[in-house]
């Protein structure tokens, strides 16, 4: 079986697999198509293997760290009965309350590396939640398939109060400083923009391609923004235009950056879609910018 690199994989493959990732087809339909691209020692099995995700070799900070304190914790749902779970992550070696971070993961609920981001985040000198939205349903599945189709079975926007209430539960937290930002991908992405839509005391929220608010939700934003989007990512991005003109017009704070040739999903770095430049730069702003909103 030939080795494929990012190089082989024609741009058509990685869109297709967005419309896949992002319930636009289903799995025989993707499989269909994506037979189109196996050509000579290109085989279809060898295609899926290398655009899925890698989660086993591509962890950055491991579960073990002995810097931090990384732990899953509960909290309750609004909807009556329900509980939530997420990721707790926070340096063991701390003289003071932290600022707080709520990782949001994509539509497959909290798989490692969204916990992993907690952590990364939780290294930089901040108290981490990453909650699990599939936590009703019985929490992430183990495999990223099965996750998407259980989070299709929840309400968007019951997930989105599951959210808040877990930027609830960390901002009331003894090691919490009371000042909480968001960060979201994809699904997280528009959580995040939807959470500086529903709380006027968030201190800052960093959608990386995530849908945007309506214009009438966007004019409700009080938080400062980061918004990070991918170049090639057409589908997110065509948004934007109308979402910009809210923010402008109103004077809200905002910050948005564009990266160049790269693919919706560039930040996870356990598929061919991450790019190390964009994905490095973007989270070194994404840090800065979460200093300078939650820490002074």
């Amino acid at each position: 079986m030939k080795t494929l690199k990012k190089e082989d994989i024609s741009q058509e493959v990685f869109d297709l697999y967005d419309d896949y990732a992002h319930n636009k087809i289903d799995r025989k339909e993707f499989l269909q198509k994506l037979s189109l691209y196996a050509v000579g020692a290109i085989t279809v099995s060898s295609l899926l293997s290398f655009i899925s995700p890698n989660y086993k070799d591509s962890i950055i900070v491991q579960p073990d760290d002995p810097k931090l304190r990384s732990e899953m914790v509960n909290y309750a749902s609004p909807k009556g009965g329900l509980k939530m779970k997420g990721l707790f992550s926070i340096l063991k070696d701390r003289k003071e309350k932290l600022p707080g971070i709520i990782v949001v993961h994509e539509n497959r609920g909290l798989n490692p590396y969204i916990e992993d981001v907690g952590r990364r985040a939780a290294l930089e000198g901040f108290v981490t939640l990453a909650p699990d939205a599939l936590s009703p349903l019985g929490g992430y599945p183990g495999n990223d398939d099965d996750g998407r189709a259980m989070q299709r079975k929840r309400d968007r926007n019951e997930m989105l109060e599951d959210f808040i209430a877990g930027y609830k539960y960390l901002k009331n937290h003894k090691d919490c400083n009371g000042k909480v930002g968001v960060v979201g991908f994809c699904f997280g992405g528009w959580i995040s923009n939807m959470m500086a839509v529903k709380l006027p005391d968030l201190a800052a929220a960093v959608p990386y391609y995530g849908r945007q608010p309506s214009n009438e939700e966007a004019l409700k934003i009080k938080a400062p923004l980061l918004l990070q989007y991918a170049g090639l990512d057409k589908r997110v991005n065509a948004g934007w235009p109308a979402f910009e003109k809210v923010l402008k017009a109103n004077n809200i704070e905002h910050e948005a950056h564009f990266y160049a040739d790269v693919n919706h999903g560039f930040h996870n770095n356990t598929t061919p879609r991450f790019d190390k430049a964009a994905a490095d730069l973007s989270w070194e702003r994404t840090i800065a910018f979460f200093n300078e909103h939650l820490k002074n």
